[in-house]
């Protein structure tokens, strides 16, 4: 983390907005972190989309190893000179990258990467994967590639969706010495390549595979399903189960630490929390986990308001009372993702 001062957040500011202009007419479709008018959940949409309308069977699930630590600076450099001549917005963005750190009293050198924190830091890691990944992949499905081929990048996330198991190989060793020219790795623990998709379910189980693997991107677990009606292929979206676990404990911590609090204000904070997580995870499909999780944050609510004396008078039907009262209640807050889809793009 690099948290700048406050002249340098105010012309990173300035900066990233004439920047924005720039590269906004350069930057990809599929590229959706960090960018104006561009939200997870339009990524989200992108991915259900490619997947369940083009022909896909493998999924590449890649992630760049700490990839705002070893951004090449000598790399970006040439990069920004490809569209920006001016020298003196080139020089602050080489001082904000090589300003350091201060930790103790102590300054240490950053010869590579770039700071997390710092205003300008999101706009430089898209133009250094633009042209070290984008133009290549859109290069790469139009020339190589034997069938089709879908991408969806956020920040440095991204899925690729192959038709055939021939290009999801190849394009996997051909992506690791790109990166290996530009001072990049993928994860080894966090990039997989599976089999996914509309023929995933029935070819595995031909093979006494079982059933098909699944893949996380931007907080949902994404999964092989069938529609009621008519049994057709679709992409299942639920909550990553260890991102909910690790939610409800912070809730719960809280809930102990409020425990003596009015009832009135650990309401109306917990509405805020629970809101919160239905804006951003009720999407189609997904209304089980969510209920589980407004259903876990009741249940730490009323152990939490029960120990607050030895003779409490909380029952459950009082509970549900103040559930009713404070807690919004589970429905779809999404389109399904092929209506939005459909409207934006």
């Amino acid at each position: 983390m690099g948290i700048a001062s406050l002249e340098d957040k105010i012309v990173q500011r300035a900066v990233v907005e004439v920047l924005n202009a720039i590269y906004e007419v350069d930057f990809r479709g599929f590229s959706y972190g960090f960018r104006p008018g561009r939200k997870p959940h339009d990524a989200l949409d992108a991915l259900t989309v490619g997947i369940t309308d083009r022909r896909v069977n493998w999924v590449l699930d890649a992630d760049i190893r700490d990839f705002f630590t070893k951004l090449d600076h000598e790399w970006l450099g040439k990069f920004l000179r490809h569209r920006i001549a001016d020298e003196r917005v080139l020089r602050s963005i080489d001082k904000w990258l090589t300003a350091g750190v201060v930790e103790d009293g102590e300054w240490t050198e950053s010869d590579e990467g770039s700071p997390q924190g710092a205003s300008a830091s999101p706009l430089l890691a898209n133009v250094y994967l633009h042209y070290v990944l984008d133009l290549w992949v859109d290069w790469w499905r139009r020339q190589p590639a034997r069938g089709d081929v879908i991408i969806v990048r956020w920040a440095d996330d991204f899925i690729v969706g192959f038709e055939t198991e021939q290009d999801a190989h190849q394009f996997l060793t051909e992506l690791r010495e790109r990166f290996a020219k530009f001072g990049l790795e993928l994860h080894p623990d966090k990039t997989r390549l599976i089999e996914f998709g509309r023929n995933a379910d029935w070819t595995r189980r031909r093979r006494g595979a079982g059933k098909p693997e699944t893949f996380d991107f931007l907080g949902l677990t994404h999964i092989c399903g069938r529609t009621r009606r008519g049994g057709r292929f679709t992409v299942k979206r639920i909550t990553i189960a260890k991102r909910m676990r690790a939610k409800l404990k912070q809730v719960n911590i809280e809930l102990k630490r409020r425990r003596h609090d009015p009832v009135p204000e650990q309401g109306a904070w917990l509405r805020s929390v629970v809101q919160g997580h239905l804006v951003y995870y009720a999407v189609p499909g997904n209304t089980g986990a969510v209920k589980a999780f407004r259903d876990e944050v009741t249940r730490h609510w009323y152990k939490a308001l029960r120990r607050r004396s030895q003779r409490t008078r909380m029952t459950w039907t009082r509970m549900n009372q103040l559930t009713k009262r404070w807690l919004p209640p589970v429905r779809v807050r999404h389109p399904y993702p092929e209506q939005r889809f459909a409207a934006r793009t």
